[in-house]
């Protein structure tokens, strides 16, 4: 249950996230598709960044610079990749684009751009590094039924959100 609970919580702390950075910048509070108050490429994402931080300093015999730097190599692909899939995904299900980076000056297509790609990468190191160990302190107090209570809600949610935006 501690990895499903992570995946609620980053995909909670993901959608507060940008739905704050959409109502500084744009006027209006929304992240996502979804209707409940989670944005699951967020907690993918963390999840993902977890296990490579954890895979790298687990396995490498290389000093703490080198071990940083490959994560951060391994970061900007992962979730550039991660990124340019989901849009992928969404618009091909949804028909519907949530993101463009076409007036980014490095940008590849509507869904990568190399100044994001950076910005994730930054955002991981905040996350392994300040994040993550508050998140382990919480994740493993939360009761089971709440746990099965968010997996049924967020199953409601991901059926509701599927008929209502296919097109």
């Amino acid at each position: 249950m501690p990895i499903i609970n992570c995946f609620f919580i980053y995909s909670v702390l993901g959608f507060f996230f940008e739905a704050t950075y959409n109502l500084i910048t744009s006027n209006h509070f929304s992240s996502g598709i979804m209707y409940g108050p989670w944005t699951p490429i967020y907690g993918i994402g963390a999840i993902l960044t977890i296990q490579i931080h954890k895979s790298i300093f687990e396995k490498s015999n290389q000093n703490k610079f080198v071990k940083n730097l490959m994560f951060f190599i391994a970061i900007i692909i992962t979730l550039t990749a991660l990124e340019w899939l989901g849009g992928i995904f969404l618009e091909n299900i949804f028909h519907e684009t949530l993101w463009n980076y076409k007036n980014y000056k490095f940008h590849i297509g509507k869904y990568i751009a190399l100044e994001i790609s950076l910005f994730w990468a930054q955002l991981a190191f905040i996350l392994v590094y300040l994040i993550k160990p508050i998140v382990d302190k919480i994740k493993l107090k939360i009761p089971k039924i709440i746990t099965v209570i968010l997996i049924i809600l967020y199953l409601i949610d991901s059926v509701i959100t599927l008929i209502a935006n296919l097109k």
